[in-house]
């Protein structure tokens, strides 16, 4: 089972994102607040895990958890401000949506900008080390696909619903032939060969 604190007797709000890679989209985070004493053997990575899990798990951590939030930053903010700060962006988004202030932030990865006062803590593949962490990864992963599926309705071609916006070859042979969309983020390399795009194509 994952641990359930990094400090004891702290009130602790795992954060974590989800779709940074991606070439279409926005990015999704989410911050969590668990129980002192939560048990969960079932929480683990969202990457690890199957997507009828993380659907049930979803609804599991939502309703166990003292506090959830989660937040987005679409592809034309990140165009604007680069998918890093994009990704922090929507993690100090969602737990400024909490419903009770964290005493410290455990964030997966290894870059965070500081959330007003409150003290924080980077881990490397902390989504498979802390509880909090592994919920937040799970919450964003599962409403980033939702939305993913929702849009997919609108340019079926893309098959966003499949590859959520990830660049599959597929995706890429979808951007070739029918250009880009208003979801795509301009500054990522939408195909191996870029030099191919036309912007002119742009659906607004």
């Amino acid at each position: 089972m994952l641990k359930p604190f990094l400090n004891k007797n702290t009130v602790e709000a795992g954060c974590d994102e989800a779709g940074r890679g991606c070439l279409a989209g926005p990015v999704f985070a989410a911050a969590v607040i668990f129980p002192q004493n939560y048990k969960n053997e079932l929480l683990n990575d969202s990457k690890k895990l199957s997507e009828k899990k993380r659907n049930l798990l979803k609804k599991i951590i939502i309703n166990d958890a003292v506090a959830w939030a989660v937040a987005s930053v679409n592809n034309n903010e990140i165009d604007k401000i680069n998918i890093l700060n994009a990704s922090i962006k929507a993690m100090h988004i969602a737990v400024s949506e909490l419903t009770i202030n964290p005493e410290h932030i455990l964030v997966d990865g290894n870059r965070f900008k500081p959330y007003k006062y409150i003290p924080h803590t980077t881990i490397i593949k902390g989504d498979g080390k802390y509880m909090s962490i592994a919920a937040a990864s799970i919450l964003a992963k599962t409403f980033r696909d939702e939305f993913m599926h929702k849009i997919s309705n609108e340019y079926p071609e893309y098959q966003w619903s499949k590859n959520k916006g990830y660049p599959t070859a597929q995706h890429r042979k979808a951007i070739e032939e029918y250009g880009i969309t208003k979801f795509h983020r301009k500054t990522f390399r939408l195909l191996s060969t870029q030099t191919k795009i036309n912007f002119n194509n742009l659906d607004t």
